[in-house]
C-alpha cells in the first residue's frame, strides 16, 4: 500500500512539474474592472512587436487604460468583412503620448507564422509599420486579418503578437458591455498591464 501511494506521489509531482514548466515567452497580466486576463507573447516569433509592447508595459503606459472598442455581427456594415474583437490601449486614456509612439517594424503573419484565431492579441494599425500601443483581441478566427486578408486594402494584414492563455471569459464579458457605434459606454477600465 505504501508502495502505491509513494507511486501516486511521485506521477503527482511530474505532472505538476511539467504543467509549470515554462515556455521560454514572457506573460503579461491585463487587470481590468471585470477580472484578469494573462497573455502569453510571442518574442520568438513576432519579436519586433512583441518587445515594443514588453516596454510599453515596463514603462508603465497602460495604468489606468481602457478597452473602448468593439466590433460585433451588429455594429458593422453589411456590405464588410465581419470582425468580432475587443480594442484597447491608451487611445483615450493618453492620446497625446499614443500620438508620439514610433511605429513598430510590421511583423505580417506570413513573416510570423501567427494566425488570427480565437484570443489571439493583435496590434492595431493604419498603414504598415504605423503600429503603436493600441491592440485587440480576437473574439472568433479573423483569416481577413492574417496576411493577403480581405478585412485591410493592403493586404499586409495585421501583427499578431500574443495569445489569452487565461481568462478569455473576461474578454467574452468585455465583449457583451454595453456600446454605441462601435465604441463601449463607457470604456472599460485596464487598471494595468503587468509582467507575470
Amino acid at each position: 500500500m505504501k508502495k502505491i501511494a509513494f507511486a501516486s506521489t511521485i506521477i503527482m509531482l511530474l505532472l505538476a512539474c511539467k504543467e509549470q514548466k515554462p515556455t521560454g515567452n514572457p506573460q503579461v497580466i491585463i487587470e481590468t474592472q471585470f477580472g484578469d486576463i494573462t497573455l502569453e507573447l510571442f518574442v520568438d516569433k513576432a519579436p519586433k512587436t512583441a518587445t515594443a509592447f514588453l516596454s510599453y508595459v515596463d514603462s508603465g503606459w497602460y495604468e489606468r487604460a481602457n478597452f473602448y472598442r468593439v466590433l460585433h455581427n451588429d455594429n458593422q456594415p453589411s456590405n464588410a468583412p465581419k470582425s468580432f474583437l475587443i480594442q484597447g490601449g491608451i487611445w483615450k486614456s493618453n492620446n497625446e503620448l499614443a500620438q508620439r509612439v514610433k511605429g513598430i517594424p510590421h511583423e505580417s503573419t506570413k513573416q510570423t507564422g501567427l494566425k488570427h484565431d480565437v484570443g489571439i492579441v493583435s496590434m492595431a494599425r493604419a498603414e504598415p509599420g504605423t503600429a503603436g500601443t493600441e491592440f485587440f483581441i480576437c473574439l472568433d478566427r479573423e483569416p481577413g486579418f492574417d496576411y493577403g486578408g480581405e478585412n485591410i486594402t493592403d493586404k499586409q494584414g495585421f501583427a499578431a503578437f500574443a495569445q489569452v492563455t487565461k481568462g478569455l471569459q473576461i474578454v467574452r464579458k468585455i465583449y457583451e458591455q454595453r456600446e454605441r457605434n462601435q465604441y463601449f459606454e463607457p470604456p472599460v477600465m485596464i487598471f494595468s498591464i503587468k509582467r507575470k
